[in-house]
């Protein structure tokens, strides 16, 4: 595997706390040239910015938040600038939440969502990007797909790839975490399996077969928790030979992408513009 890291800058770790904890004061609202009406009858959210073309193609949008919860205002606006910067109109999947609805709804809606798109667009035309519990539900849905239907590749960020919880960083980097510890996981992930084996595939991708596996992208902040749900899933897929690049944000914790939302933050444009450039080039 491929594996870049970047440094952090004196005041980075600071600053990704402090988006951190003041999101849910932040104005989500959309720039005036964001448009949330459906670029193709698939799902319900949708997101094209700028010069967004579907000409380009599709990014599809699975979000974390532990299996259980969502932020839409959030989501959109992140969906905003992943428009912005792929030229490309983004498809936020709005899976089922648990623990109402646990494994396998979640991974079967982002399947069904998927396979609804390929309909309309041709399957080397679209994009994964997908956050923390996203990542695993969006990695397990590879998985399930045939060779016809895999997507040109997919992006995590602080992937969750190992529901058993065997990395070693869960515990030797909760410390430096932004509250992301062994007990946080067990109980979302138990949410969430409601009984189905940790340490089997498709919920947990890391056991699966990954040789049929678009290529990877899979970003991760080098202080969090999950650091190692990243690293042990990325040398699986490079053994199963899987072209995978690994980027390491020195110094994060995990969710650090939430700094791409301002403009001005180097870490942010680092993360967007070597997004950009990943997807740019497949």
């Amino acid at each position: 595997m491929d594996v870049t890291r970047i440094p952090a800058g004196p005041d980075d770790r600071a600053t990704v706390f402090a988006a951190l904890t003041s999101l849910n004061g932040r104005d989500f609202t959309l720039p005036a040239d964001a448009s949330t009406e459906p670029v193709l009858p698939v799902g319900e959210h949708w997101v094209a910015s700028g010069d967004a073309d579907l000409a380009n193609g599709v990014v599809v949008y699975v979000h974390g938040g532990g299996f259980s919860h969502r932020n839409p205002p959030l989501m959109n606006r992140w969906a905003d600038l992943l428009s912005r910067d792929t030229h490309r109109p983004v498809l936020v999947v709005h899976y089922p939440l648990a623990p109402a609805e646990p494994f396998p709804a979640p991974l079967d809606a982002v399947l069904a969502t998927y396979r609804e798109l390929l309909a309309h667009i041709p399957a080397d035309r679209v994009v994964f990007y997908c956050e923390s519990s996203g990542s695993a539900l969006t990695l397990s849905a590879m998985l399930e797909l045939t060779p016809a239907e895999m997507p040109a590749g997919v992006v995590t960020a602080s992937a969750v790839t190992d529901l058993s919880l065997a990395g070693p960083s869960i515990d030797g980097n909760a410390p430096t975490d932004a509250g992301v510890n062994r007990e946080m996981l067990a109980f979302l992930i138990g949410q969430y399996l409601a009984g189905a084996p940790a340490d089997q595939a498709p919920q947990s991708p890391i056991a699966g077969d990954l040789s049929t596996l678009p290529r990877l992208l899979m970003m991760a902040g080098g202080a969090e928790a999950l650091l190692d749900d990243t690293l042990r899933f990325a040398e699986a897929a490079t053994a199963a030979g899987v072209k995978t690049q690994v980027d390491i944000y020195d110094e994060m914790p995990h969710a650090f992408t939430v700094v791409a939302l301002d403009d001005d933050n180097p870490t942010g444009r680092v993360v967007r513009d070597r997004l950009a450039r990943w997807i740019d080039a497949g």
